[in-house]
């Protein structure tokens, strides 16, 4: 007789206000698997695993562990049965150590005084057994995503939970950190942990998943073998269409300089050198320049001294013949569109309804406010109906919902709708693909070139790889906070672009004076 399995969700249905976020579901874990669920944004993968931990409870169906009936009423019941999960934006209390976070809720005390002595025994172990490694002693906002990332997985480890369930756990890692997990992933898969792993990105399920159920639009389509399918065919039951996995574009037509930074010099809030030494560049109208570098390489600060979210040092910005180096961020605003890095940060206010973050930047303007001072409110709701129908943004209940309770790629998708119908010359595009699935992100390809094709200068910051070399015009490689090359798209491989992320390589701009 076969082992039973180690997770068994049988016919889930959970409903929201409006939505059935899970429609008649079932997904079956083999001990000691990579099960990958995918699916498009707001396809119900998220909403399927808190159901698994407990944080919410299904309307219909039966959860088994080990062939057992099992009830999960709280996240509580998830760890006593050996479950754990390291959620998409990360359960971290910022102002504790790394320690103090793995072990908040399961501490070990004695006449009253916390026994921090064999927790950090315990944890130093683990990080050394399964190549987590880790700072103990480290404060939580100091340290980079990746850090934060093992400080969750290790939570799990030091809880011995065996079925681990990790939610997009690369939406917010670089290429190096990503691989690194990866590895982490394959070694605790072997030490016989069970994993259920949610993503869209199909070349990671592809090298990691033994086996890959498919969810869209909350309903199940099926469960494959990983080496018995190709990413198209795995894009097809997730989309249900044919995706254009490489992007199609005319040869760029550039035309007059429309941004023009010089010796951009911006303060680091996380040590005393500069995040950002002398930047110098040009962006023209109907081209996409890319920076590239790999995170943490000075890209935020730079983003934040042209939008205005920090002071320069030294340097100049002109925008449209315009200086703007000591403007106002709504200033700037009237000429430049940001799809920012953090949607919850910089791009959303997540209490508030999807309709009033659609306005965000226009709330102010006649078409939205009286002269009394009043929102117009059918004219607010015409305009997010608008634009929701136009970049297919998900939500229980339209206009009205509350952003928070939105996936990660439609709140993205919001972002990027109103950032690119509002008016602007300049678009100015952070990892616009973030937690996107592969049918949204051709959509957002697309939509970069046509904003080319449409004559406005496009500045698009990303870590893709693959996106940087298929969506730009122009590469400018960011290293330590300097721009160390300009690259030829066309005429550079994903080896030599590495080289020159990694320092490694390095060569005088074009359009550098020097």
């Amino acid at each position: 007789m076969d082992a039973p399995y180690a997770i068994e969700m049988l016919n889930i249905t959970k409903r929201f206000p409006g939505i059935i976020a899970n429609d008649n579901v079932t997904i079956q874990l083999k001990k000691g698997e990579i099960h990958a669920l995918l699916g498009e944004n707001g396809a119900g993968k998220s909403t399927l695993m808190s159901v698994l931990f407990g944080l919410y409870q299904a309307e219909e169906g039966i959860i088994k562990k080990d062939g057992v009936e099992v009830k999960i009423n709280d996240p509580n019941d998830a760890n006593d049965l050996g479950i754990g999960m390291v959620h998409q934006h990360f359960k971290l209390v910022q102002c504790f150590t790394v320690l103090q976070n793995i072990i908040l809720g399961v501490e070990t005390t004695k006449n009253g005084v916390l026994q921090m002595d064999e927790a950090r025994k315990k944890v130093i172990a683990l990080s050394e057994k399964y190549g987590l490694y880790v700072d103990p002693d480290a404060v939580i906002e100091d340290i980079t995503v990746g850090m934060q990332q093992r400080t969750e997985i290790l939570k799990m480890l030091y809880r011995d939970n065996e079925i681990l369930i990790f939610d997009e756990p690369t939406a917010v890692l670089t290429p190096q950190e990503i691989a690194e997990l990866m590895q982490i992933m394959k070694n605790l898969a072997r030490e016989g942990k069970s994993i259920l792993f949610i993503s869209h990105k199909l070349n990671e399920i592809m090298e990691v998943a033994d086996r890959v159920s498919v969810l869209r639009k909350g309903k199940y389509i099926g469960t494959v073998n990983v080496k018995d399918v190709n990413e198209a065919e795995l894009s097809r039951m997730m989309v249900g269409r044919d995706v254009q996995l490489v992007v199609e574009k005319e040869p760029a037509k550039p035309g007059n300089v429309v941004l023009d930074i010089q010796n951009m010099t911006v303060a680091s809030k996380v040590h005393k050198n500069n995040a950002v030494k002398n930047v110098s560049l040009q962006v023209r109208s109907g081209e996409i320049v890319c920076i590239a570098g790999i995170d943490g390489n000075g890209q935020s600060e730079f983003v934040y001294g042209l939008s205005g979210l920090e002071p320069l040092v030294s340097g100049k910005i002109t925008l449209c013949g315009k200086d703007i180096t000591k403007s106002s961020i709504r200033s700037r605003s009237e000429l430049m569109s940001h799809i920012p890095e953090d949607r919850h940060k910089h791009g959303l206010v997540l209490d508030y309804s999807l309709e009033y973050n659609m306005i965000l930047q226009l709330y102010f303007e006649p078409e939205f406010t009286t002269k009394a001072g009043f929102l117009k409110r059918k004219e607010i709701r015409e305009y997010a109906d608008r634009l929701i129908d136009e970049y297919d943004v998900r939500s229980g209940q339209g206009a009205i919902t509350t952003t928070r309770a939105m996936s990660g790629g439609n709140q993205q998708k919001a972002i990027i709708g109103r950032e690119l119908d509002r008016p602007h010359e300049l678009l100015l595009a952070v990892q616009p693909t973030r937690g996107l699935d592969v049918g949204a992100i051709e959509g957002v390809h697309r939509n970069l070139i046509k904003e080319r094709d449409a004559g406005k200068a496009v500045l698009l910051v990303s870590l893709e790889l693959e996106e940087v070399l298929n969506v730009s015009d122009r590469i400018l490689v960011m290293y330590e906070g300097e721009i160390v090359g300009e690259l030829d798209p066309k005429q550079t491989t994903p080896e030599e672009l590495g080289l020159y992320m990694a320092g490694a390589k390095r060569s005088t701009p074009k359009g550098d004076k020097a």
